[in-house]
């Protein structure tokens, strides 16, 4: 699944050509995804002018020229593709994991602007599209969510306060989106790796300097990925047809038998399976 870095870069790659674009039809081919797509949702879409392309989270959020928003979620395999129209084998990727070209099969969705439609593929339909009237709506969507790890309410008192007392360790608690948003699975890997923390160690055992590391290494993974275009597991390109490269920066994720990448450390890279994900941590220098 995409997280917050591969999402924030396919919303930089849609507002370079979808802002102040008309919206000239849309056909939906299956309405059977995680949410279903009302009967409306074509008529409702038509002429309307996408005004700017904001993310929350995992959440695409389109804002439309009526107020309403338009929120996109990608699930485990959903991909947006760009495709013009006088180009008949012109195909942009701006999604996650997937190859850059256009599948023949599980298109559900294309909305069409002037020049090229937009067509979005999902194989296991895990994402949706979502109609939100308004502002006030769309902050009720999100309230049980916990904050972005950029937003000012993430410090290190937040993190303490909720961190105290709890048997919960702190890999499943950087992938509770009750208490951060976008931090999904590789990224909790080696936020905790940089921060010389394991994975299993409990909640209630982390003490100050260990949650001032969370906080700063937690931002630090995040913009460096999102510099680097996301992490390119498998065939991932943004709009500009260039791979993510974070992976080759990766410190433990999928380096399972490896030496540790620190000069001063012995260690090898273990796997472990925590809460059925996949964990990758050094065995010597994450205590």
């Amino acid at each position: 699944m995409p997280e917050l870095p591969e999402v924030e870069i396919v919303r930089q790659s849609l507002n370079k050509k979808i802002i102040q674009k008309s919206i000239k039809k849309v056909i939906v081919r299956n309405r059977n995804l995680r949410i279903k797509v009302p009967q409306n949702f074509e008529k409702f879409l038509e002429n309307q002018i996408i005004s700017d392309v904001d993310r929350f989270s995992k959440y695409l959020i389109l804002f439309l020229s009526t107020g309403n928003k338009l929120l996109i979620h990608l699930g485990m395999s959903g991909t947006i593709h760009l495709l013009k129209h006088d180009k008949k084998n012109f195909l942009t990727n701006t999604s996650f994991y997937n190859s850059p070209k256009l599948p023949s099969k599980h298109n559900h969705i294309e909305i069409f602007f002037d020049k090229f439609k937009l067509v979005y593929n999902d194989p296991r339909r895990f994402g949706f599209f979502e109609i939100i009237k308004d502002q006030y709506s769309l902050e009720k969507r999100f309230e049980k969510l916990g904050p972005e790890p950029f937003n000012p309410k993430f410090d290190i008192n937040y993190i303490r306060n909720n961190l105290r007392n709890k048997k919960k360790n702190i890999k499943n608690f950087l992938l509770d989106q009750n208490f951060v948003s976008g931090i999904g699975n590789i990224y909790a890997s080696e936020i905790l790796y940089l921060s010389k923390i394991n994975p299993n160690k409990e909640g209630k055992f982390m003490d100050k300097i260990e949650c001032k590391k969370i906080f700063t290494n937690t931002k630090l993974v995040l913009l460096n990925a999102i510099k680097r275009g996301g992490s390119s597991i498998k065939d991932f390109k943004h709009i500009s047809g260039n791979k993510g490269s974070f992976q080759k920066k990766f410190k433990v994720y999928q380096r399972e038998g490896s030496r540790c990448k620190r000069k001063d450390c012995e260690g090898i890279i273990q796997k472990k399976n925590i809460s059925n994900r996949s964990t990758f941590f050094c065995n010597i220098c994450q205590k």
